[in-house]
Formats: C-alpha cells, sequence, structure tokens
C-alpha cells in the first residue's frame, strides 16, 4: 500500500476518532436530571386541610332539612409513627401519588388525598325542613317544621364525620420546571430545585362516621361525589432520585349522595371548597 493511498485511511480514522470522543465527552456531560421524559415517580405524604362553610341537606322518609353554614375543621395526627406503620397506615391524614413524565416538562398522575372532615357539633345554626319520625323513634323528641330557625346541634342530634376519610381520588396533569440556575446549582445531578403546577379532577368515596336523629351508627365507604382542584409545589431532588415536596392544593368538592344511615333511601348532600397543605417524600427513577 502506498504511502499516497494511507493518508486519506488515517485521516478517516483520525475523525471517527475525534467524532467518538466527542460523542463520549457529551454523554458524560449530560445530566441524568436534564431530561425528564419517560421517568416515574411515586411519593407518600401528610396533610392539613382547612374547610369553607356548607350548607349540608339530610333527607329520608320521614325527613328533609337543611343545616345552614355548617363549618368543620381536619383531625390531624400530628408526627405520628402511624404514617409509616403498615397496620395503621390509613388512620392520619395521608397523600400518595403515582405518575409519570410525558414529556420533559409534563407529567400525569393518580392521586389518593386522605383528608379528614369533622362536622362542628354543640353549634348553634339555622334549620330549614321537616322531621316528622314516629314517635316510637327516639329521635322523634326533634320533630318540627323549621324556616330558618336556630336550632341546637348538638351530639345527641348530629354526628357527621369523613373521618375515615373524605379520600379525594383524582387524576392530574402537571408541568414541572426546574429552577435551579436561578439559586445558582450548576450539579443538578446532587440537589435540584423544581417548581410545579397542575389541576386534577377525579370521585370523592368517603367513609362517612354518621349518627343521625338517634339513629344507629353508620361507617362505610360510598361513592358519594366528585371534586377538582389546582396545585402548586416545591420540589426538592436529591442525589436524581430522591425528594421532599411541600403543596398548596386548593378545590372544590361536590357530593350529592352521601350514605348516612344503612337505609339505602336516606342520605345527605353537601359541597364546599377546600384548601390543603401537603408534605411529602418519594423517589424518582427511570425504568
Amino acid at each position: 500500500m502506498t504511502k499516497r493511498a494511507i493518508k486519506p485511511i488515517l485521516l478517516g480514522l483520525a475523525f471517527l476518532l475525534s467524532s467518538f470522543t466527542i460523542i463520549a465527552q457529551e454523554h458524560i456531560s449530560t445530566k441524568y436530571t436534564t431530561n425528564n421524559k419517560g421517568k416515574f415517580f411515586i411519593s407518600w405524604g401528610g396533610n392539613r386541610e382547612r374547610y369553607s362553610k356548607s350548607d349540608i341537606t339530610f333527607k329520608g322518609e320521614d325527613y328533609h332539612f337543611t343545616i345552614k353554614n355548617a363549618t368543620a375543621h381536619d383531625k390531624p395526627k400530628g408526627w405520628h409513627i402511624d404514617y409509616i406503620n403498615p397496620t395503621r397506615i390509613t388512620i392520619p391524614q395521608t397523600n400518595v401519588k403515582v405518575g409519570y413524565f410525558i414529556s420533559d416538562k409534563y407529567t400525569i398522575s393518580l392521586g389518593i388525598d386522605h383528608m379528614k372532615y369533622v362536622m362542628d357539633r354543640n353549634e348553634s345554626r339555622r334549620l330549614n325542613g321537616y322531621i316528622d319520625l314516629p314517635e316510637s323513634e327516639a329521635g322523634s323528641i326533634y320533630n318540627g317544621t323549621y324556616n330558618n330557625d336556630a336550632f341546637l346541634v348538638s351530639e345527641e342530634f348530629l354526628k357527621f364525620e369523613h373521618t375515615n376519610g373524605l379520600n379525594y381520588v383524582y387524576v392530574e396533569i402537571a408541568r414541572f420546571d426546574d429552577l435551579s440556575s436561578i439559586f445558582g446549582i450548576n450539579n443538578t445531578d446532587k440537589f435540584q430545585i423544581n417548581i410545579t403546577e397542575g389541576i386534577g379532577g377525579g370521585a370523592l368515596v368517603p367513609k362517612t362516621n354518621t349518627t343521625l336523629l338517634q339513629k344507629e351508627r353508620y361507617d362505610e365507604f360510598h361513592l358519594s361525589g366528585y371534586g377538582i382542584s389546582a396545585t402548586a409545589g416545591l420540589n426538592l431532588l436529591f442525589f436524581k432520585h430522591f425528594f421532599i415536596q411541600t403543596d398548596l392544593r386548593g378545590g372544590y368538592i361536590n357530593m350529592p349522595d352521601i350514605r348516612t344511615t344503612s337505609n339505602t333511601a336516606e342520605s345527605a348532600s353537601q359541597h364546599f371548597m377546600f384548601i390543603q397543605n401537603v408534605i411529602s417524600i418519594g423517589g424518582m427513577f427511570r425504568i
């Protein structure tokens, strides 16, 4: 082989070698956190919430009345081992979410917010409607017609709690943006700051603990209505895979069919707004 023939071969090899070197360097310099498409994530956490006032309507064969402007509160557990105890994990107010990055910036996820709703009792409210129970029933002591009358909603009259719980099962679409450069963070594979915003909607499946008009207590799961929500959150990602996230979620809940007794002809309905604070831990990975 002549020197003239060897020269272009050497030049070609040199070109290929330099190309491979550049590709390898680019591959090495590309951070895992640069691209999100195809990643899965899962999180688990706890929440606190606040509720707007609501009118709660109760109806059955012998009564139909509305409690006006009822108030409610949540039922926090505080920092407790029950959050990670498999046998008692549904007792605290908890949140679980599983999601997938359909692109580098957008996710779709399925979540369950296990909130708790406790109607305030021993408070004076306005009552509209009627109660006409048979005299043989203990609750007949409340019989009467009410026209926006002041009424003491006592413990004996009504216990109304979605405490196991106010279960919001939803699908959410969210946007995910890296803010690390704003804070001068260059190696996002070690630490990354992200902001998320999303909208969601789904079903309400409360397990409502109710004692109404001195009837027998009822406490079973039931598909009662729907909810919609909007969320904004801050995601702190550590070492590519582990994160802590705080979320502020606000929304609307409408439950036209809440079970209150073992009699399917008896039910309650209400709708209200809520604000929820969530803190969760989780993992992000690519399969």
